[in-house]
This record gives structure tokens, sequence and C-alpha cells, in this order.
């Protein structure tokens, strides 16, 4: 795609910041026009694909229609196979924790019960069929919320009358995977079925999955090493139908989204974000003095503006070096992502760990981004079940809490989350990591609390004040994190007592004026134009977010230099307005495909 910018050259062809094979035409820098670029841009399109994510609304066209590389649901690949919507509607409501679970009415039981029936029959016409990954997490859910639950969230009146109804036709029709998932004790309404309370499983690795998932489905927990032994066993999946171990994407939805609802111990945290550390190799470390990892959600922003690449190309400018991660499409959101924006941007979506290193250490660059795919190929070929599962598994909190490079000097991690205790489980995974510091950032409440107090997730604070609706929970910008004293490397880091600290941003304290954060909503070349104007130094909200989380973050993370907050503030508006956030950010693109 030809993202025009302005007619006249800013530098020659053979200096231009934009490789060759991007598609990207660099014009000129000092008459950027910094509000049409991306409009002109999608002008060029066929119509089709012109269409905004509003209008996809709209007109009730499915996403997967809609080919535009402007919108985050582009991204998400065909060759996944997509879930039923029936039966995913019914995991959103049952495949949570005990207190938000939503049990289904009897019409609601009856026609998800009546789906998988059909579906398990082969009677599908025009729906999707419910997928082996479906039916592991929502029986799996169904069987924690019977053995585990506080009443008020055990089964519905009518979904017991459902399963009533529906059991003794299922347990004839369903696999003895799922029928283990849903009756792992034989004791279903009276059927009085064998098949569950003697299932093993097939081959050795499913054994060990089946024994796990015995305490998982029963409400236990599991400890370090059988969480880390499960893993390893049974990834990474394989492309296809069959995998080469023969675990059942039944079994593996189940212990995933049911490890989740019985809400992890330290333990299971930890096993899956260390199991697969050394997957491809020890982490290369970077020659910087430096280094603060980013952990965003990876299944992206689907309504509003997705700061961090922006704010990571302000860091670099006053030697903070920051490490960005994730995935280029992910469920259960969709939404948008570092790497589309950088794959829209023109840029190398395909750095090894090895290769980010370089371009961490290059001084005219001092910022990296490195897929899942790249550094965990075992983690990411989950991607294609977890849409299945609907609601987010232990890993939508480990991965973000990764170091895929380190550094020889200091090292940060930041990341954002939603629900409450999830924050102290990051800060533990952080220090378990052995870096200097680490944030946590309230950033967002669920969509159903919307409207009383927040935006979606992520890690970025906001500039609009605090809901006086809110009553209950943490503010947004709730900021808890520790700092190790006096620490100049990793190797000082063994004895050393953390400070800890919490706090609550205000913006307007700092000297911005309070403003709603921007709306992309899915948009992708939205986002990019909003950052994009930011760094040409146009005033606004995109503006005021990039400062607030550079200069904030860096102070309360005790990085050299922002001890002050005022100063640290400044020197982030400095980099911008200097125009060198820009220049980092398009020497990265240009950089990242020559880096070997």
């Amino acid at each position: 795609m030809k993202v025009l910018i302005n007619p006249e050259p800013f530098l020659s062809p053979a200096n231009t910041i934009f490789p060759n094979n991007s598609g990207f035409h660099l014009h000129s820098f000092p008459k950027l026009n910094r509000r049409g670029w991306i409009r002109r841009g999608l002008s060029s399109m066929p119509p089709r694909a012109a269409v905004d994510w509003a209008t996809i609304e709209q007109f009730g066209l499915p996403e997967f229609d809609v080919r535009n590389p402007s919108l985050s649901s582009s991204y998400r690949s065909s060759a996944l196979l997509r879930p039923n919507q029936t039966v995913l509607e019914a995991q959103a409501r049952v495949c949570t924790g005990p207190t938000q679970t939503r049990p289904l009415d009897e019409h609601q039981a009856f026609k998800v019960f009546d789906t998988i029936l059909r579906s398990a029959r082969g009677e599908m016409k025009d729906e999707d069929e419910v997928s082996k990954a479906q039916l592991g997490a929502f029986f799996s859910g169904m069987t924690i919320r019977a053995n585990a639950f506080p009443e008020a969230t055990q089964w519905s009146e009518g979904e017991t009358r459902a399963m009533k109804t529906f059991w003794p036709l299922l347990v004839r029709v369903l696999p003895p995977d799922v029928i283990f998932i849903a009756d792992p004790e034989g004791l279903m309404m009276g059927v009085g079925s064998s098949i569950g309370r003697q299932y093993v499983g097939n081959g050795t690795s499913e054994m060990r999955l089946v024994g796990a998932l015995r305490e998982v489905l029963a409400g236990g927990h599991l400890g370090f090493e059988e969480v880390q032994g499960v893993l390893k066993d049974v990834l990474p999946l394989q492309e296809g139908d069959e995998n080469p171990q023969g675990v059942s994407e039944a079994l593996l939805s189940a212990f995933l989204i049911g490890q989740r609802m019985n809400r992890e111990t330290d333990r299971e945290l930890k096993a899956y974000c260390l199991a697969f550390d050394d997957e491809i190799g020890p982490p290369p470390v970077a020659d910087v003095r430096s280094l603060t990892h980013y952990g965003e959600p990876y299944d992206g922003n689907t309504r509003f503006f997705r700061s961090t690449l922006f704010v990571a190309a302000v860091r670099s400018c006053y030697g903070e070096s920051s490490l960005l991660h994730g995935v280029e499409w992910m469920a259960p959101k969709g939404g948008v992502t570092e790497e589309q924006m950088l794959k829209f941007m023109g840029a190398n979506i395909n750095l090894s760990p090895l290769q980010a290193k370089k371009l961490l250490e290059d001084d005219e660059v001092g910022f990296a981004y490195v897929s899942q795919r790249e550094a965990r190929p075992s983690i990411y070929s989950l991607i294609r079940i977890r849409e299945h599962i609907k609601k987010r598994p232990p890993l939508a909190t480990t991965e973000k809490v990764q170091q895929y490079v380190k550094a020889s000097g200091k090292e940060s991690i930041v990341a954002g989350f939603y629900h409450e205790g999830y924050e102290e489980s990051l800060l533990m995974l952080m220090k378990r990591r052995g870096v200097h510091s680490g944030l946590v950032v309230k950033v967002g409440v669920p969509l159903l609390m919307m409207h009383l107090s927040g935006e979606e997730g992520g890690l970025s604070m906001t500039t609009r004040l605090r809901s006086a609706n809110t009553t209950r929970g943490l503010p947004v910008n709730y900021c808890s994190g520790f700092r190790a004293l006096n620490i100049s490397s990793p190797s000082e880091l063994r004895g050393v007592t953390r400070q800890g600290f919490s706090h609550e941003v205000n913006a307007k304290d700092y000297g911005f004026q309070p403003t709603d954060t921007p709306r992309t909503d899915r948009s992708v070349s939205k986002n990019i134009e909003l950052g994009l104007s930011a760094l040409c130094g146009e005033k606004g909200p995109a503006y005021d977010r990039i400062v607030l989380n550079a200069g904030v973050v860096d102070h309360l993370l005790g990085i050299d230099g922002a001890e002050d907050i005022s100063v640290a503030l400044d020197r982030a508006r400095e980099a911008i307005d200097s125009g060198n956030a820009l220049k980092r950010l398009l020497n990265y693109i240009k950089v990242s495909h020559k880096v070997g």
C-alpha cells in the first residue's frame, strides 16, 4: 500500500527512510501534511477496501468479508476456523470467575445445548460447527461451576433443566474426551455413564494432561512442575487436525480456561511465564544502559488510541531503550496492535530477538519490537484455539511479563491490568524476572462497566478526569510497582531490598488539560495518524497521552534523569518538538529491513 505524505521529496531516493520494498514513499518532512496523509492513501483503494468500521457495523457486514489493511479485523488469518457464535456467547457468560459468571436462563441454555447436539450429530448447515476447543472450554466451565463455585454462580434452574433434557442424548454422540470433561465422575443426571470415570486419555502426554485436568475440574490447583510438564508435553500444537502428540484440543482448552476460572496461584502463573524461556536459546543481551519491556495486552485495542509504539520512539531520543512485544492479531478482542501498525507502515515484523538486540543498540533507533511468533513459537501455536476458548487463559497475564532480550544495564517491566488482584501477580512475576523496577497500571475496566469509569485495557495512562460515578474498585491510572535502589547492573540485584510504591496519577496535577482519549474504533490507520500527528508536534489529546506515558513512567520506574517529574515530562516534549522522535520511528522502519 502506498501512503503519500507530500509531493516534494525531502531525502534523495538513495537515502529514503522507507525501504524500497515497503510500499511506502517518504516525502518532505518539513511540509508534512499531518491530517490527510492516510485519508489520501485510502482514497486510492477500491471502494470496498476503503469502507470504515462504523460502516461495517451499520450495514451488518461480517468482519471477515472486508479485507481492509487499515482495520484490525482484517489481520485475522483466513486460515483460522471460526467458532460457533451461539456457543461462544455462552462461553463468555459461563467460562469466567466465581463472581463474574452469569448463568444462562432456560431459553439460552436450551439453545446452546441444542446447538451442541446438532453439531455433534453433523446436522449443522448454515452455521459454523462447534469446535472441539469450544466443547472443552464450555463443559469445563459448567463442571467447575457445579463443583467449586458459590451458589449464586452455580447452575441456574434453566441450565439444570436443559442438561436433564439433553445429556442423555449428548452422551451418545459426544466423543469420550468431551464426556470426561462434562462428567468426570460419571454421575451426571443419573445417566450412570462410566466413560468419564474411567477415561485416561491417549498416549503419555494426554495421560498427564487428563490427570492434571481432573484436579482442575474439581476446583483444585497444581504445582509448578505439574503445569510446566503439561505445557511442554502438549506444545507446540501443529497445523492440521491431528497433533503428533495426540493431544485433544478439547482437553487442552478445558485445562487452560479451567485454570483461569479457579484463579491461578503464584506457582501456576510462574510455570506459564517461564515454561518456554529457553525455547530458541538464551535471550541475547543488549549493550544498553537501560531497557524497559512493555507488556501491552496481546489482543489489542478496539476503541481507543494505543500509544506505546510512539512512547518508545520518544524515550529512545534520550537514551532509554524500549522493547515491545506482541502478535499481529489475537482473540478475544482482535484489536489494533503494534505489529499491525508496524506492518501497515512498512516495517519488518519478523525480527528475531538477536535482530531486536541490534536495533536496541543502534544509536539512531534505540527501540525494537519482537513478535511472539518469532520468540515463543510454542505459545504462539495456541492462537488458533484461543479464539475458541473465548475468555483469556493464564497466558494472557504471563505473556505480558517476558524478556525476549536482556540488557547489560538496568531493566524494567511495565504492564497493564484489568481485574483487581492481578496487579500483585504481575509484580510477583516481574520480581521473578529479576528486573530492577516494575510497574503495573490500572488502565481500564471490563466492557460491562465501561459507562461507569474507564476505557479498555492497555498499559497507557489517560489524561481524562476520573469519573465521579466510580464507587468501587481501583481507579483508572492507579499505579503500583517497585524499584531497586542504587543498583547499576543485574549482577548487583541479589539480596537487594526493593522499594514498593502505589500512586494514582492525575494528569491535571502535571499541567495537562483533561481530555478524552481519542477513539480509533479498530482503525489501524487512524491510530497511526494520531500517533504521527503527535510526533510531528501537533498538540492535542494524543500528544498529551504520549508525553504523560513517557514522563510519568520514567519517573515511577526511577529512570535516570526523571527524578523530577516536570523534567521528565519536559524531555519527552523536547523529543517530540525537535522532530527527533518521528525521525527515530522512521529510522526503525528503514533499519528493520537491513539488520542482519
